[in-house]
Parts: C-alpha cells; sequence; structure tokens
C-alpha cells in the first residue's frame, strides 16, 4: 500500500506523542513492505526527503509566525499536497487544526484518523475554542472512513456521543533492558533519591498541582521536570517555583536512552495527564520499572488498574511524597507484564496493518 501520515509535526520526534507513534509505525509499515510518507514541518530539525526508507514531504508551516492559527495553514498544505500523491491509505492523526479541512481530502485513498483525547475539554483553551474543538470532532467523524480510538475511554465516548464505532488501538513501548547509572550521574542524580514528572507543559496535565504537592511535603528529594517549558505556563511555573531548589526544570528530553534511564531510577514517578487516551509517556514508565502515582481519572486507571497510587489533589500528591519504590515492586512487574502483552510496538504496529489492510 501507499500509505501518508499527517497530522504531525514530522519525524524524527522532536515534540510528543503522536510523533514518535508516527517514528514507530511508518518503520513497521516500510519493513513490511509498504510505501510511507510522513508530512513534516519545513523548519524541522530534519531537513532531509527521507528517513530509515520513509518518505518525508515538507509542508510550510507558519506556526512560529501565526502561533496556533499557524497549525491550520501547515494542516492545509499537508491536505492539499495529498491530493496529487494516488495514496492507497491517509492516516491522520488527531483533529484539531485539518477536520476543517476535511472536505479538501483525495476521494481515492481510504481515510484513517486516530481520535486523539478529547481536546474540547482541554482546560487550556477558551470557551469558544472549546466549542469550536467540539466542532472540529465531529468534523473529523464526518469525514473519516474509519475512527481509531487509543483507548477504550475513547471509543465508549464516541459510540455513546456519535454512534460511531471505532478501532481500539492503543499506543506502544517497548520493555527496557539495560539501565546505566551513568547516564544519570550526568543529570546530578543518584538511583532511588530523586522523584520524576514527564508532561508537556499543559493546565490539564497537572504540573502545578504536583508541584504544589511536593512543597507541600516538605520533602527535599531532588524532583525533576521534564518537558519543554518555553511556554507562558512554563514561565509561570518556573517563576512560582524558584525558590525551591530541590525542583529542577531539565526542559525537554528526546533522547529515548536517557529518559528511560531516568524513568527506571527514580522513586516515584508522577504521571499527571487528565484528558486524552493511552498516553505513550505513561506506557513508557511502565516499561521501565517505574513506581507510578498517577491522576486519578478513567483513561490513567484503565491502563494501570491496580498497579499505581493515584492522586485527585495536590494533598493527596503530598501524602504520596512518603512512598518508597522498594515497597511496591509487584506494581512494577505487574505493569511490564501488560507492556509485554499488550503493548508492544509490534502488536500496536501490526493491528495498525491488519485494520488499514482489511478496510482497502
Amino acid at each position: 500500500m501507499k500509505i501518508a501520515i499527517i497530522g504531525t509535526r514530522g519525524i524524527p520526534n522532536n515534540y510528543s506523542g503522536f510523533e514518535q507513534f508516527a517514528e514507530y509505525l511508518s518503520q513497521y509499515l516500510v519493513n513490511h513492505g509498504h510505501e510511507v510518507y510522513v508530512y513534516n514541518s519545513h523548519n524541522h530539525i530534519y531537513q532531509e526527503e527521507e528517513w530509515k526508507k520513509v518518505k518525508i514531504i515538507h509542508k510550510i508551516d507558519p506556526e512560529y509566525i501565526f502561533g496556533t492559527f499557524g497549525q491550520f495553514i501547515y494542516d492545509f498544505n499537508c491536505i492539499r499536497d495529498s491530493r496529487k500523491r494516488g495514496y492507497d491509505v491517509i492516516l491522520q492523526l488527531g483533529y484539531t487544526s485539518s477536520s476543517i479541512w476535511g472536505w479538501l481530502l483525495p476521494k481515492k485513498p481510504v481515510i484513517f484518523s486516530n481520535m486523539d483525547g478529547l481536546e474540547w475539554k482541554r482546560s487550556k483553551y477558551s470557551k469558544p475554542v472549546r466549542y469550536f474543538l467540539k466542532y472540529a470532532e465531529r468534523l473529523a467523524i464526518k469525514t473519516s472512513d474509519f475512527l481509531i480510538a487509543d483507548s477504550l475511554g475513547i471509543q465508549e465516548y464516541l459510540f455513546a456521543e456519535y454512534g460511531e464505532k471505532s478501532e481500539y488501538i492503543a499506543y506502544g513501548a517497548e520493555l527496557f533492558h539495560e539501565p546505566s547509572e551513568q547516564i544519570i550521574e550526568e543529570y546530578g542524580v543518584e538511583k532511588y533519591k530523586y522523584d520524576l514528572l514527564v508532561a508537556r507543559f499543559e493546565p490539564e496535565n497537572n504540573l502545578e498541582v504536583i508541584l504544589d504537592g511536593v512543597v507541600a511535603s516538605n520533602s527535599n528529594r531532588v524532583f525533576l521536570v521534564i518537558g519543554k517549558h518555553q511556554t507562558k505556563f512554563g514561565r509561570y511555573l518556573k517563576d512560582k517555583f524558584k525558590a525551591h531548589t530541590n525542583i529542577r526544570f531539565l526542559g525537554g528530553i528526546f533522547n529515548i536512552e536517557h529518559l528511560n534511564n531516568l524513568r527506571h531510577w527514580s522513586n516515584l514517578y508522577f504521571h499527571g495527564h487528565s484528558v486524552g487516551g493511552t498516553n505513550p509517556s505513561l506506557l513508557e514508565a511502565m516499561a521501565s520499572n517505574s513506581f507510578i502515582i498517577a491522576h486519578n481519572n478513567a483513561f490513567n486507571k484503565g491502563v494501570l488498574g491496580e498497579d499505581a497510587k493515584y492522586f485527585n489533589s495536590s494533598e493527596d500528591v503530598a501524602l504520596a511524597m512518603a512512598l518508597k519504590k522498594s515497597d511496591h515492586l509487584n506494581f512494577l512487574e505487574s505493569n511490564r507484564n501488560k507492556i509485554d502483552t499488550s503493548f508492544t510496538w509490534n502488536i500496536i504496529n501490526k493491528k495498525y496493518e491488519d485494520f488499514m489492510c482489511s478496510k482497502i
């Protein structure tokens, strides 16, 4: 098949979950004989026309000029280009800035859309923007041939809200087998003597709630925060917690070996995501032997079940800070078994390939 992947800033991943997923899936599909094209922002750090046999199509992305509005222009440019390529399949990852152009999608290819999370619930958006995102969600459903839900919660929502069936396919992760204390030494920490939070700097990821809890606990243990913080919200958080020297903002880290080691050797790993489906960073934490303290919601519980501790408030976080990884090794083993049996990238990628092939 000739397959296009749109809706990401591009590969190799230098941003977030969809980009990482596009990396793994595109390589898998190419290695299984498919011709794969991934659309990249023109200012992506990777400027070649091919990456590991995956074709890269760079399109103008003026987000750096216009902000969020630039994403709509970028998606328009990608969809317009797709009309001349003769694809068999177009896989759309998300819909927030692309579904208004759904009427421009070419007629020949079968359109599969990963519906992402409940974007219109994200607290960072104003009421008018959230109303638009609900409208964009409806448009994506209308202009797609088949829907993919990355969590059972999203699958249930799509059927309850729209009466639409969707294929449940989660994200993936690979078990981490080769920890190295030398790598975490580069970050000035020692094994099991620090706690960790990895997240995009968005309010609905509960970074402020978690950090408020860390401060309230009076713990002096090092607390690492990983994620791009060159944003308005990031600047706010750094300023609010600047007096607490044990809290260290490391910025974005995209070296998966470094991330996995930091997860593996941490004492507590906080996962604050409250909106969306199966989050990639959560699976990676499970695969890396992290002791997870997760926000209490259906999406996280649908993956972790009883193999984590949960929080609703900063008070809960403060109490959790007294926990020790060594007392919950059964959680770690159970979560790794889940990855091995249900969430490896080969399992997830094959599900995508099989689903797409079955509908052509």
